[in-house]
């Protein structure tokens, strides 16, 4: 069965597309948002209540609680196990969301490892700190030229990771990527992106959005998710629009401040959102008429 993607930047009506999509077609809704997969994190993320539901299932929605580290692999493998079960069960599965790491790697075909080599890495990182990231990549250059080349001394995360892959596999991340290249999809894709005509529209539409969330109580959802995760390390509190919130909460800035925050951090997310679909050819764009 071919799976329906339903994508673009922030604010665009995603959710509401993909219900009435669902609800034409026999179709059940599987999130690929990488906040809405967090428990009790529901203004912040423009969660759909309920009732906005309209009696579709939605599923990779409210799986994991605020403090769980979660990861592309995990979703991958999760979400495709809801994939399955709702083809198996005669339904059509619609991917809703804007997440765009986390729809790419669930169609493609590549499997991931969950967890590499922790201390290696570790040591590789404490290794990038003491000799510095320009040193580590002229490393890199020696091995995996091909890699070294498409970073930059500050990209520690990458800089690692290449050395890591090579490290633990003996196969360079050049051979590896080249490699994932020739792997077919796991599911092929009929995928519509939303967007607006003109930037102002968007982002005035995001402004708004932040406007609603604070009205609909996100600082009570942010106070009751401090209390939630004061003894725990928990980087979804780290997401648009909660470490802002939280900023006010413990008296570092004011609440005004924190709101124009927000909305210009939602901007810069969909601004990053459109660049990084703008590079798949295989999109259809919807553009909203107004």
């Amino acid at each position: 069965m071919l799976l329906t993607v339903i994508t673009g930047p922030t604010a665009t009506g995603k959710t509401a597309f993909g219900i009435e999509l669902a609800k034409k077609h026999s179709g059940e809704i599987v999130s690929a948002d990488s906040m809405q997969v967090y428990k009790y994190m529901n203004i912040g993320t423009a969660k759909p209540a309920i009732e906005e539901r309209q009696g579709i299932p939605h599923h990779m929605i409210d799986i994991v609680l605020p403090w769980d580290h979660y990861s592309v692999a995990r979703y991958v493998r999760e979400a495709t196990l809801c994939i399955d079960d709702i083809i198996k069960r005669g339904k059509k599965p619609i991917l809703v969301g804007g997440t765009g790491l986390y729809i790419d790697s669930l169609l493609a075909g590549r499997e991931f490892a969950e967890k590499g080599d922790e201390n290696l890495r570790k040591k590789l990182e404490e290794r990038y700190e003491i000799i510095g990231g320009e040193a580590l990549l002229k490393e890199l250059n020696e091995f995996d030229p091909i890699t070294a080349q498409k970073l930059y001394p500050n990209d520690k995360k990458r800089i690692v990771r290449a050395h890591e892959t090579y490290l633990t596999t003996g196969k360079t991340q050049a051979a590896h990527d080249e490699e994932t290249k020739q792997i077919p999809p796991r599911y092929k894709a009929e995928k519509y992106a939303l967007t607006y005509e003109d930037r102002a529209t968007l982002y005035e539409n995001i402004d708004k959005r932040v406007d609603n969330m604070i009205k609909s109580g996100l600082e009570t959802e942010v106070a009751n998710l401090i209390e939630m995760c004061k003894d725990k390390k928990s980087t979804a509190m780290q997401a648009i629009g909660y470490k802002e919130i939280a900023e006010v909460l413990k008296g570092k800035t004011s609440r005004a401040e924190a709101i124009e925050k927000v909305k210009m951090e939602s901007r810069r997310y969909a601004k990053r959102q459109l660049t990084w679909l703008r590079r798949d050819k295989t999109l259809t764009w919807i553009v909203h008429p107004i």
